[in-house]
């Protein structure tokens, strides 16, 4: 089976409890997309957390977000083919699997392609006290030339996107955080998205990013809910 659910920032307590509560096998697949925590806080504590991750009955399935450092720049991490896509992985931990942004994965049958990265809204918060942000945690021009290539290549079709934060016309500004000047916010990656959306056929869109549920048309927003990935 697959599952899919948001970002878990290094929480993994209803991940546990979710695979006790469905008794789920290491072939199950979660996703979870962006902002997992695994590659957040240095190798000392990121290693406890992934551990204990993959200590749990489950294989992880992991997009980019904007609290993590990108697998490729970190020396423990190498690439593999997984499901049709290259996975970033570590031999210590097999089963905690980063999707590269754009692979095109088979997964329930269903064409579905990854494009994570988004813009940190307590980017300066962060860098003043010490924590992790790291410059491109947005997608890179190099790597929304290889997304929009992938999808030529596809006939600009495809089943399934899975992406951290939304198209700009999804924004769900109900929960957008008071006091933050929407007008300094970055959002480069949510109009390219949108022209993405425009142009692409679609059967679902799974996102995370705004910690909140919600089902929009074909697209939906993911928190703490685990639902069953889509079937083919």
């Amino acid at each position: 089976m697959i599952y899919i659910t948001g970002d878990t920032h290094g929480d993994f307590r209803r991940i546990e409890a979710f695979c006790s509560r469905v008794q789920t096998k290491r072939d199950d697949i979660l996703i979870i997309l962006g902002d997992a925590g695994i590659n957040y806080s240095g190798p000392r504590y990121d290693r406890l957390r992934k551990k204990f991750l993959e200590s749990l009955p489950v294989t992880i399935f992991a997009i980019h977000g904007n609290h993590e450092q990108r697998p490729y720049t970190i020396d423990s991490y190498k690439e593999k083919m997984w499901k049709n896509g290259v996975v970033y992985y570590e031999e210590e931990f097999p089963h905690i699997l980063f999707a590269r942004d754009g692979e095109i994965f088979d997964l329930n049958g269903l064409r579905t392609i990854v494009i994570g990265g988004a813009y940190s809204i307590d980017k300066e918060f962060r860098i003043a006290y010490g924590y992790g942000w790291w410059e491109d945690e947005q997608p890179s021009d190099e790597i929304k030339e290889y997304v929009e290539r992938q999808l030529a290549a596809a006939g600009w079709e495809t089943d399934v996107v899975l992406s951290h934060t939304v198209p700009l016309k999804y924004e769900p500004v109900e929960v957008f955080l008071e006091g933050v000047d929407q007008s300094k916010v970055d959002k480069s990656t949510e109009i390219w998205l949108n022209r993405i959306e425009d142009r692409l056929t679609y059967r679902k869109w799974y996102c995370g990013h705004y910690h909140t549920t919600k089902k929009i048309d074909r697209l939906e927003l993911l928190f703490e809910n685990v639902e069953e990935f889509m079937r083919g």
